[in-house]
């Protein structure tokens, strides 16, 4: 995935894209790289063969950390969790993976020539009153632009017994309908300013990820 990355557009993460109404970010520990974490253990009684590996993981650890800097991330999940309020008597919760797939689509404007490469992210949505007493959850799929509604479900907490109907598949209903349901996400800040947002923090949280990785490896190595 990390050189899937590469051939995209460079980009940051703003502050300003968390800064939500409805929504309150879920934080934990920096993961800011240091310059104590960047340095490399070396050893005169390396072989060439090996050094030469601890240079190239050195070389790409300092790529991916010069390349955008990491942000505050919870390491090691594939997932983020967001919470927060609507009004008085709405919780939301929303639980978005890592990016687990992707479509090709032909390229626009003046370098018509190929194709280009579009992530895509899972997003659970879930919609309850503060009671507890029942709730909506919405499956989606999150492309950089847009959010594609999969599926819908009514649920009444602690009262599910067998195979309750969930529902039909959100594109068999009527148009009508599904732009009801998509402007009922939208006032609720589940909207293309989200898409952005998730897909900015997840391309930084697969840096995130590498780098680690790339840590624990020339650890390994450097043993």
């Amino acid at each position: 995935m990390a050189l899937l990355l590469r051939t995209l557009q460079k980009s940051r993460i703003s502050p300003s894209h968390t800064s939500r109404t409805l929504i309150s970010w879920v934080r934990c520990n920096s993961l800011l790289p240091t310059p104590q974490s960047r340095d490399i253990a070396t050893s005169t009684t390396k072989s060439p063969f090996r050094s030469n590996i601890l240079r190239i993981i050195r070389n790409e650890i300092e790529y991916q950390s010069d390349y955008a800097p990491p942000h505050l991330d919870c390491p090691g999940e594939q997932c983020i969790v967001m919470k927060g309020k609507f009004g008085e008597d709405e919780n939301i919760k929303m639980e978005a993976t890592m990016f687990d797939g992707f479509m090709t689509v032909p390229r626009t404007g003046l370098d018509a020539s190929g194709r280009d490469l579009r992530l895509h992210i899972s997003l659970l949505v879930d919609i309850s009153k503060i009671d507890g007493s029942e709730e909506v959850e919405f499956l989606c799929s999150v492309w950089p632009n847009r959010i594609e509604i999969r599926k819908l479900y009514k649920l009444r907490r602690n009262k599910i017994t067998g195979q309750p109907y969930m529902g039909p598949n959100f594109g068999s209903l009527k148009y009508d309908f599904q732009t009801a349901i998509r402007e009922f996400l939208r006032v609720r800040g589940i909207d293309a300013d989200l898409c952005f947002f998730l897909h900015e923090y997840m391309m930084n949280k697969d840096r995130i990820e590498l780098i680690q990785w790339l840590r624990k490896l020339n650890s390994f190595v450097a043993k």
